[in-house]
Order: C-alpha cells, then sequence, then structure tokens
C-alpha cells in the first residue's frame, strides 16, 4: 500500500495547555492503529522522551543532526511499543537558538535534515513537539511542517494564545512556507460543565469553523498520572476517560490526514483498534508490545 509522509507539528506560544502530552497521546493512538509513527521532540525539557519511556542521553537527539555530525538515522530510537518510535531531545537543543541563529540555513535546517526520512516513506506521521516559544527552533519547525496542530485549553486566556500561535503560522506562510497549513485546534483539558469552557468553545468554534476538531480530551487524573510511569494514557489506562479521548480524538486526526490510498472510513474505529494493540504490560498479545527498530 502506497504511503504519503505527513509531517505535523504540535505546537503552542502559551505553556500548560497539554500540548506535549497531546503529542505523546496522538502519537500512541495513532500506532495503535497501525500507523507508522515518528515523534520529534524539539523541546529541551525533553517531556515526549520522558512521556515515551525514554531517559535524555547527550548526543542522541536532533542537535548534532544539525550540527551536521550525526546522520538522522542514528538518532531515531524505538519505543517499547509497535510502530512508535521517537527522535529524543536533550539539554544541549537548548544552545540552538544562539548557535544557529547567524546560519544561513537556520530557518530550512529542520527541513532540510527531516528530508531523507520522509522520503524514505518508513513513517505515516512525522510529529513535531515544538518548544513553547517562537524561537530559531520552533519556527524552523514550522517550515518543516504540512500543518500545525494548536492545543488549547477552553479558558478565558485561551484566545490570546491562540493569536500569537495563528499570527506566527500567518508570518511564516507568508515568507518561507507558503503551503503551510492549520492542521486544526484541539480542546484539552476540558471541564465540561463550566460555563465559561462553553463559552470559549463557542467563540473558537465560531470563528475557526472545521479547523476545529469535534473531539475534546477532558480533564483527567490517569492522563496527568502518565507521564511520571513513561508510558502513554492510552497504554496505561486504555479505558480511562482521557485515553478514549485520545483515541477518539486519533480516528478523527487519520480520517482528516489520511496517509494511505485504503479510505479512512475503512479503518477500525477506536475500540476496534484497542484489542488489536492493548500495550498494557501482561495484556494482549506480547509480541505487540515488542520494540520496533
Amino acid at each position: 500500500m502506497e504511503r504519503q509522509t505527513k509531517i505535523i507539528a504540535i505546537a503552542n506560544q502559551k505553556g500548560g495547555v497539554g500540548k506535549t502530552t497531546t503529542v505523546v497521546n496522538l502519537a500512541a493512538a495513532l500506532s495503535a492503529r497501525k500507523r507508522a509513527v515518528l515523534v520529534v521532540d524539539l523541546d529541551p525539557q525533553a517531556h515526549a522522551t520522558l512521556g515515551l519511556g525514554l531517559e535524555k542521553q547527550p548526543g542522541i537527539s536532533m542537535y548534532p543532526v544539525l550540527l551536521g555530525v550525526k546522520d538522522i538515522a542514528d538518532v531515531i530510537q524505538p519505543t517499547k511499543w509497535n510502530n512508535l518510535n521517537i527522535i529524543p531531545s536533550e539539554v544541549d537543543l537548548a544552545g540552538a537558538e544562539l548557535e544557529f541563529s547567524a546560519r544561513d540555513d537556520r530557518l530550512e535546517m529542520i527541513k532540510n535534515a527531516l528530508a531523507p526520512v520522509r522520503e524514505s516513506g518508513a513513517f505515516d506521521y512525522i510529529i513535531l513537539d515544538c518548544p513553547p516559544s517562537l524561537g530559531i527552533v520552533m519556527t524552523a519547525a514550522l517550515v518543516a511542517t504540512d500543518g500545525v496542530l494548536i492545543p488549547i485549553q477552553a479558558e478565558f486566556l485561551a484566545m490570546d494564545g491562540l493569536a500569537l500561535i495563528t499570527g506566527s503560522l500567518e508570518r511564516v506562510r507568508a515568507s518561507v512556507n507558503p503551503s503551510l497549513e492549520l492542521n486544526g485546534i484541539v480542546f484539552t483539558m476540558v471541564n465540561s460543565v463550566a460555563k465559561l469552557t462553553t463559552d470559549v468553545m463557542d467563540e473558537v468554534r465560531n470563528h475557526f469553523g472545521e479547523k476545529v476538531y469535534e473531539t475534546t480530551i477532558p480533564r483527567n487524573v490517569r492522563v496527568s498520572e502518565a507521564p511520571s510511569m513513561g508510558v502513554p494514557v492510552v497504554f496505561l489506562d486504555p479505558r480511562s476517560k482521557g485515553a478514549q479521548a485520545y483515541k477518539a480524538f486519533a480516528w478523527e486526526f487519520q480520517a482528516k490526514n489520511p496517509t494511505r490510498l485504503a479510505p479512512a472510513h475503512q479503518e477500525k474505529k477506536p475500540d476496534e483498534a484497542q484489542r488489536d494493540h492493548p500495550g498494557v504490560p501482561g495484556g494482549g498479545d506480547p509480541a505487540a508490545d515488542a520494540p520496533v527498530g
């Protein structure tokens, strides 16, 4: 089956909106749906790396690739789950803002680094976890991507953060990447009984229309606990409300962003996919948790 790799950046200049949690669980849920996923952790805090059960290692990140001292294939690491790989982050990536600022190719450096992986067709999705500030690394990520997914909280300041990131998209589209699209907006940490939540969600939907995903991610204790265990919540507790929401979101995301010739409606729904890839140690088919190179 022919595969067309799509690169999606998950970004928001406002912190605390569930950006990395969305990266980890969207990638995990897509991998459970038998899609090959590569997460690229571009945030020096390395929370996506830790959330997928890996430790930070010096020299295993995009940093040496961008320096030209390592090939990108050398830093792609398997996780414990089938179809799910990651390029981890490390502290040295924090120095990239200054170190790469004088480079003539600084805006295209991530795009150029990812080109061999994209052209190989090894992955359905390459998901970029962007740093929470609009510096060189985040701008270069926006140049490299096909679309940007923005997670936001349904709260009073959400519109300010949304205006910042969409403004950044417009500038990058106008100057460097004319094909850059707003992939969509997903609401995270939703308190469905709060009137303010409903008001903010209605305002965003009225303004952005179909760009807002129907699926929302609720506040959920298991979602908060999962990162400390290095396991995505969709594998840690598949029946929790947070896991169910992320699996439904992955279904909607995949339907909007198909990478294969098979129509999205022929794919299995989230409850069916769970049986194929439980992802819980000791449960289901042991082969489902085998590492992938």
